[in-house]
């Protein structure tokens, strides 16, 4: 199925590794246009992508990156907010600061970025924006923060959908379940902790596997397209019919 994405321009964040990379590269292969940003500069220049190095929980570092990508790009008709990570853990494990900042690298970046993108959109008569979310968005699980901000993120999604929708701009967001690559957290913890991990990828995958980031990729270019022009203020997951967010548990 041709996607109808060649030709066009796309600014991913968090791009230079694990998800926000195979999305780059899949929307690469697809004919667009891509610039990734990221804090490492070692990552980026591996990415063998064109690239802007940014903190993208710096409003005015986030804004300039967007704003850059556009002018390297002759433009900007799609957005990947994909950076997000989390701190501190569970609630009484964690302080007001790292709920800050996992809301500043999840949803806040999310709203920023998109606010920074709508004038590009604009002067291309619109835009896809996808906001990457998490299984923990919505299926509750361990990291308490994290499961908010991702929430929340789902949610700006939808109310973005609305408000955006007039100006010819799409709004989605993408909740991938577990993810299995190379260099990653599940890949760490398959290391670390082999008996756990063949315990979680048995009892709480229906097909007895992770996630790939090739599933994850091809559905977010798909939702990106013109080819789902349909589609505006969902929440598309890709979690494999996953039963629980990690392989944790709740504990008293």
């Amino acid at each position: 199925m041709d996607l109808g994405l060649s030709g066009s321009r796309a600014f991913v964040t968090g791009g230079s590794l694990g998800i926000g990379l195979a999305i780059a590269r899949t929307l690469t292969a697809e004919g667009a246009s891509v610039v990734v940003c990221g804090r490492d500069a070692g990552r980026l220049a591996r990415s063998g992508l064109r690239a802007v190095q940014a903190d993208v929980t710096d409003a005015g570092q986030l804004g300039r990156a967007v704003d850059a990508a556009a002018d390297q790009l002759g433009g900007l008709d799609l957005l990947v907010a994909n950076a997000g990570g989390a701190s501190g853990g569970d609630l009484l494990a964690s302080t007001p600061a790292d709920w800050m900042s996992t809301f500043a690298i999840n949803a806040l970046h999310a709203a920023h970025a998109i606010r920074c993108a709508v004038p590009h959109f604009d002067r291309a008569g619109g835009g896809s924006a996808l906001i990457i979310a998490s299984i923990s968005g919505w299926k509750p699980g361990p990291e308490s923060s994290y499961a908010a901000a991702k929430a929340a993120e789902i949610q700006l999604a939808a109310s973005l959908a609305q408000e955006l929708g007039p100006r010819n701009i799409r709004v989605n967001a993408l909740s991938p379940g577990s993810v299995l690559f190379p260099g990653g957290g599940w890949d760490e913890f398959r290391a670390a902790h082999p008996a756990s991990f063949a315990a979680f990828e048995a009892n709480d995958f229906p097909r007895g596997r992770l996630v790939e980031l090739q599933e994850v990729a091809d559905a977010a270019c798909f939702v990106l397209s013109p080819r789902a022009s349909g589609i505006s203020g969902a929440n598309v997951c890709v979690d494999a019919a996953q039963d629980h967010p990690s392989a944790e548990r709740f504990f008293p």
